[in-house]
């Protein structure tokens, strides 16, 4: 009799998964009609699963994933397989995907990845700028070949899902994630965010399933008061606002995006006028899912909704009732068992209604079905050679190229490649991890070889002829006089993410500047190449300087940089933030304090 059973079961289990194989070419009404057959089926545990995300590195035992029919894994900054290789990746997927599938009704998981600027956790993928060198080139045809670029490598190791684009119009320079912004002005940001989620999610695998494309942080992480946030800094802090001066400044960048058919939007860490974004139904519920039509589904940030007041049962049901469909629980801070646990007896007590788990879970099971994972929830590999492909590495390179934008330059550029020599100096002419930044490879970024590309070094000695003669020193000190006329010097931020970015001062480092004063002593005229997530302090120095370029940060192409200082390319880049004489005023400093306006290059 158990035999018989057995089968039955096994026989529900396919016909389960065989109707489902088309569900993504189904139309509105058929696919709302599985979705609500396939609820009816659920138990409330089974809801609640899936309203749970779970960083892979924090699962107690992989069985969990069928047990409680999780939802969703994600893997945070640096949360790789124990070989980074693309095989490995794609080896993992598949195997935290089949687990999942075990479960009572064969729900797949969704993968959730920060692919932010390339697939950037994945060794060998292509990086490219950051969206700050991307809102540079203020270029949305380009945009849109990244991301689907990005997508490309992300589908190839089974992953469904990037934590991209970030549609912030950061104000204050000081925040640790001005880089993540395209622009501080509002309308560039909604034209190349717009593209962005066009670009991912216009990837169709060969077996059906598209990338899904996160709009994120909802809302104002950009603007927040300095002071108010983390360590008396900007990050998590407070937007002040109206309503009226939201939707004026800041809605128009998410409208496009949900007009663009993005799947899932990010809540943000700060608050809006005091109240944590992660617990304001105004903001979720009233204005994203009903003045602005967004049907996809809300992902609370990492951790996000533990910095709601009042305890942890209290905050579940607070981010729920607000709007947040599933919760990036991560496994790091809280139990994801005991989230799981408190989210259900907030039901069972009337606390969050079972309309609210419904309409939650209802909007996570159609992105699944409508993008294909029901259809094709294990992954292939006959696409892994396209990650760090050629091709992608030209579109980064132009993207790298497109990006540099010139501040100054007095008869210096473009360079001759016939020179007989030439001097390459600074602490981020040779490294890797320094000019791709944080958010690649690990959360924190890291310095030199920290994956396969090219440097900007690299660049300048590919560039050049042959009998011309590249000397290199790290900071000018170990130089003769004679030795040559002219010196590129790179300088800038070392790689940070998030508030460990976020500073009060933002002068140049005094090795940086030591460096230079060594080659101008020695007599050379300097070319200052700066590698940063944001305008710094350079009023005092740039005068002493004979060309001056903002590289931003530009991922693993470095002979982009290379294109534009030898002439190959001409430079369009334009500045995508005001560059204040004093860094620390940010894009609102007064005109006649300004050293470039917004839009300068030269």
């Amino acid at each position: 009799m158990r035999i018989i059973k057995n089968n039955i079961f096994q026989i529900i289990l396919l016909s389960i998964f065989i109707s489902c194989q088309t569900s993504n070419n189904l139309s509105e009404s058929q696919l709302n009609k599985k979705v609500d057959d396939l609820i009816e089926k659920m138990t409330l545990d089974e809801k609640v699963g899936q309203m749970t995300q779970i960083d892979q590195r924090f699962l107690d035992t992989i069985t969990d994933l069928s047990t409680y029919s999780i939802g969703s894994l994600l893997s945070g900054g640096g949360s790789h397989p124990s070989v980074n290789e693309p095989q490995a990746w794609l080896d993992m997927y598949n195997k935290y995907q089949s687990e999942t599938l075990k479960n009572r009704l064969g729900i797949p998981l969704i993968y959730g990845i920060d692919a932010v600027h390339g697939h950037n956790n994945v060794y060998g993928a292509t990086i490219f700028p950051q969206n700050i060198g991307l809102g540079a080139t203020n270029n949305p045809e380009l945009i849109f070949e990244v991301s689907k670029a990005t997508s490309l490598e992300v589908a190839a190791t089974g992953i469904d899902w990037t934590f991209s684009p970030c549609l912030s119009s950061p104000e204050d320079f000081r925040w640790g994630r001005t880089y993540e912004g395209f622009s501080s002005d509002p309308k560039i940001v909604e034209k190349l965010g717009r593209s962005a989620v066009e670009g991912y999610q216009s990837v169709v695998t060969a077996t059906g399933k598209r990338i899904v494309a996160c709009a994120k942080h909802f809302i104002g992480d950009g603007n927040t008061e300095f002071g108010t946030g983390m360590n008396g800094l900007v990050d998590r802090g407070n937007t002040i606002l109206t309503k009226q001066e939201l939707k004026e400044k800041l809605l128009p960048k998410y409208q496009a995006a949900i007009d663009a058919n993005v799947q899932t939007i990010m809540a943000s860490y700060n608050s809006w006028n005091g109240v944590k974004c992660h617990g304001s139904k105004e903001l979720l519920t009233d204005i994203l899912k009903v003045e602005m039509g967004f049907q996809g589904f809300v992902i609370s940030d990492w951790q996000g909704i533990d910095e709601i007041p009042g305890n942890y049962k209290s905050d579940i049901a607070t981010s729920i009732n607000a709007g947040i469909d599933m919760v990036m629980v991560s496994g790091q801070g809280q139990p994801y068992k005991k989230f799981m646990r408190l989210l259900k007896e907030n039901v069972e007590d009337g606390s969050i209604s079972l309309e609210r788990i419904d309409d939650a879970v209802r909007r996570i099971l159609k992105v699944k079905f409508s993008n294909g994972i029901f259809k094709s929830p294990i992954v292939d590999n006959e696409k892994l050679e396209i990650i760090g492909s050629k091709k992608h590495r030209e579109i980064a390179r132009q993207a790298v190229r497109e990006s540099i934008v010139v501040l100054k330059n007095e008869n210096v550029l473009p360079l001759s490649k016939n020179l007989k020599s030439l001097v390459v100096a600074g602490r981020g002419a040779d490294n890797l991890g320094m000019q791709c930044g944080g958010w690649t490879i690990n959360w924190q970024g890291g310095q030199g070889d920290i994956t396969v590309g090219t440097t900007i070094l690299d660049g300048i000695k590919k560039s050049v002829a042959t009998e011309t003669n590249i000397i290199y020193s790290t900071d000018g000190s170990d130089l003769e006089d004679s030795e040559s006329d002219l010196a590129v010097v790179v300088i800038g931020e070392d790689p940070y993410t998030e508030f460990f970015g976020d500073k009060d001062n933002l002068d140049l480092l005094n090795e940086d500047i030591q460096t230079i004063n060594n080659l101008k002593n020695k007599g050379y005229k300097v070319v200052v190449l700066l590698i940063s997530g944001r305008p710094l302090n350079v009023a005092n120095h740039i005068n002493d300087w004979d060309a001056f370029a903002a590289v931003w940060l530009p991922g693993t192409e470095g002979d982009g940089v290379s294109d534009i200082l030898f002439g190959d390319y001409n430079s369009s880049g334009k500045l995508p933030y005001p560059w204040p004489i004093k860094a620390e005023d940010g894009a609102n400093a007064d005109e006649r304090n300004l050293l470039y306006k917004l839009g300068f290059g030269l």
